[in-house]
């Protein structure tokens, strides 16, 4: 059985390892102004967030239209794929999931037969991207379509993100705040820490400096038990050094490093670090 696995931009899987583990990527669009770009294709992570701080406008995203989910979901089809999964970032931030679901249903009839599983991961980022890289590993470990989404599931169900703004001016800007809140904020310092629930974002605490945020971050990583898989989400390497050091006192395993994409980035603003903890069964 060859199972084929789908995802979108927002996942931040670095490039060179999904091709590795055969997982498609669908990218989002990120546009600022009249000019659009493929996420991460067209403008990679570092040239996003550099285009970002000079805008004086906030970027728009846009999700993949059916007709390119059903490009991907019809090549793999014809290249052997006798099953499809197909992960994407909450539904909550994003049509993308429904998108996907719209090209799964219009397909031809012929199609139709090779079983297509769709997921709302309530996430976005590395929340979601270990999650569909152990997916990867186990479609190419030969495990069957249903086997590897209820193993991916689960891991979605165990998995926390936590991020730390450097600014609220980007949370003002895309309508979240008022603009006397954001102003107060920073010049307070104000470091929000936000997470996701059930796909929504939702504010944390606030700490008064970016080390203040990070020693509760890592306060909240230690409160969480025994931990499967961590990893940091950095906006820059200065951010996510920074993160990575506040959390070695109470985590000695491994750290992963991924790159925070144009979407979550988009809403949080460049110097943002984030967590993803997928905890231990």
């Amino acid at each position: 059985m060859t199972v084929r696995i789908v995802t979108d931009s927002t996942s931040d899987l670095p490039i060179e390892q999904a091709k590795a583990l055969g997982i498609e990527i669908v990218p989002l669009t990120v546009a600022f102004g009249d000019d659009a770009y493929l996420d991460n294709i067209e403008m990679d992570n570092a040239a996003f967030y550099q285009k970002l701080q000079g805008s004086k406008e906030l970027p728009r995203t846009s999700q993949p239209a059916p007709a390119r989910f059903q490009e991907t979901f019809t090549r793999l089809i014809q290249e052997g794929a006798t099953g499809i999964l197909s992960v994407h970032l909450t539904s909550q931030l994003s049509g993308t999931y429904q998108s996907a679901c719209t090209a799964r249903d219009a397909l031809p009839e012929d199609l139709r037969k090779i079983p297509i599983e769709i997921v709302d991961s309530k996430t976005t980022s590395v929340g979601m991207g270990y999650p569909v890289i152990k997916a990867a590993e186990e479609a190419q470990a030969g495990l069957g379509l249903e086997e590897i989404k209820a193993h991916l599931v689960d891991r979605l169900e165990r998995t926390r993100i936590f991020a730390v703004l450097d600014t609220l001016e980007y949370v003002r800007r895309g309508g979240r705040i008022g603009g006397a809140t954001a102003m107060l904020g920073n010049v307070l310092n104000i470091k929000p820490i936000i997470s996701l629930k059930e796909g929504v974002v939702i504010p944390v605490e606030r700490a008064r400096t970016r080390g203040k945020a990070y020693a509760r971050v890592a306060q909240i990583l230690q409160e969480l038990g025994p931990i499967e898989y961590l990893a940091i989400a950095e906006s820059s390497e200065e951010v996510g050094q920074q993160l990575s050091e506040a959390l070695k006192p109470v985590y000695s395993g491994d750290i992963a490093i991924w790159k925070l994409g144009a979407v979550l980035g988009t809403h949080t603003g460049p110097g943002t670090a984030a967590i993803s903890v997928v905890t231990a069964k």
